[in-house]
């Protein structure tokens, strides 16, 4: 099986110090310049997530997390409501130039990046990523009356 580690006491304590300096260091964040934001916004709900260039995650917030439930997680109040709780997380760490990237069809898709203008994002470029299909599946038949 292998040999039993036997530590004493003293060597144990300093483990755990050197455990809470690590946690410490790691939530001191950086600053970041720039970075992307990405908005999901469907029939159902909104995502925001805020990442650096490099595509690690700053920050995230849905309609869900902020208490909104049933039909009013899609709404335009909504969307302008998960900006402003992403504008109050990065307020000093950043990113404020950002690039957007928007997908899904839903009426919070406008009301999102006009709140990111309002709270002061430098907005770099708005580009739309939502899939379309290019045939799609066979239609309907037409209906008999």
């Amino acid at each position: 099986m292998g040999k039993k580690k036997v530590v004493s006491k003293q060597e144990n304590i300093a483990e755990g110090e050197e455990k809470q300096a690590k946690a410490a260091s790691k939530k001191s964040s950086k600053s970041v310049d720039s970075g992307k934001i990405y908005i999901k916004v469907s029939f159902n709900n909104t995502i925001v997530t805020v990442t650096d260039n490099r595509g690690n995650v700053v920050t995230w917030a849905s309609a869900g997390s902020l208490g909104f439930a049933g039909p009013k997680k899609a709404t335009p109040f909504a969307a302008q409501k998960i900006i402003a709780a992403i504008a109050e997380k990065i307020a000093k760490t950043g990113p404020f130039n950002v690039d957007v990237v928007v997908s899904g069809v839903s009426v919070g898709r406008d009301s999102a990046i006009r709140s990111l203008v309002n709270h002061g994002f430098n907005i770099m470029s708005i580009k739309d990523v939502t899939p379309v299909p290019h045939n799609g599946p066979r239609p309907k038949k037409p209906r008999r009356v």
